[in-house]
């Protein structure tokens, strides 16, 4: 087995017997697709698989030495490769096979929509994994979804929902993507009691200051309404005196 980073350069090996009219032939998977095909002395690409076309190359001074062995470019393509070879005095045929590797996790991105948080990723090979944890550690049940979708370059993008059942809850919670040969991590959400505390202290300082308010309020109209009740039971000046009125005939005989 051959191990490649996906997207780097790699060398199948292969080797043949030398003798006249060499023939070779690489194909790769059951299906037989055409890798690199060489007779004649020159190389025969006309029914080549077009995922391969610009890619393969074989070490052409060095056939005659029976070294039939593949450069392939830009690796994207695991699986089982076969080597045929042949001459005027023999064939062979050899098998090899390649995996590509994981694409290291470049890029992590986070969203955060009320109690939603999303994690996600892009451009990742081969096949990733979401988990979703806690710190502290919890055993609460995640309400997730998660969906991964495959590319046209046989890339990887994953991508996962989470709904917070208890916000208020002092909890970190992180999501980690993860392939055979690398992962990464993310914290996507924090929520603190102390910050709940804080604004119940905001809020009971404001009640109470309206609280005073109100009482003073209160003491204030009370005083008003008892000087007023004072005023109205004091004889107005006005009322106090005495007005002689003018005396009737009769009265004055």
């Amino acid at each position: 087995m051959l191990t490649v980073p996906r997207g780097e350069n790699c060398i199948l090996p292969c080797s043949f017997k030398t003798g006249a009219d060499v023939v070779i032939d690489w194909i790769q998977g059951t299906e037989g697709n055409l890798v690199h095909s060489y007779h004649h002395s020159q190389d025969q690409l006309s029914y080549q698989d077009r995922r391969f076309r610009n890619r393969t190359s074989l070490f052409k001074d060095q056939i005659s030495r029976g070294n039939a062995s593949l450069q392939l470019t830009g690796v994207q393509d695991q699986g089982r490769y076969r080597c045929f070879t042949s001459t005027i005095l023999s064939k062979k045929e050899s098998f090899i096979h390649l995996q590509v590797d994981g694409r290291k996790i470049q890029q992590m991105q986070t969203v955060q929509v009320k109690n939603n948080i999303t994690c996600s990723s892009e451009g990742i090979y081969p096949e990733p994994e979401l988990t979703w944890s806690t710190n502290p550690p919890s055993n609460m049940s995640f309400n997730t979804t998660t969906r991964v979708q495959q590319t046209e370059q046989q890339l990887y993008n994953i991508s996962s929902s989470l709904i917070l059942s208890d916000p208020g809850t002092d909890v970190v919670y992180s999501c980690t993507i993860s392939t055979r040969r690398n992962n990464g991590t993310a914290t996507l959400f924090e929520s603190s009691k102390k910050g709940s505390d804080n604004v119940g202290g905001i809020i009971g300082g404001v009640v109470a200051a309206i609280v005073v308010i109100a009482a003073a309020a209160v003491t204030c109209v009370v005083l008003y309404l008892k000087k007023r009740s004072t005023t109205d039971s004091t004889p107005d000046s006005a009322a106090q005196q005495t007005v002689d009125l003018p005396m009737s005939p009769l009265e004055t005989g």
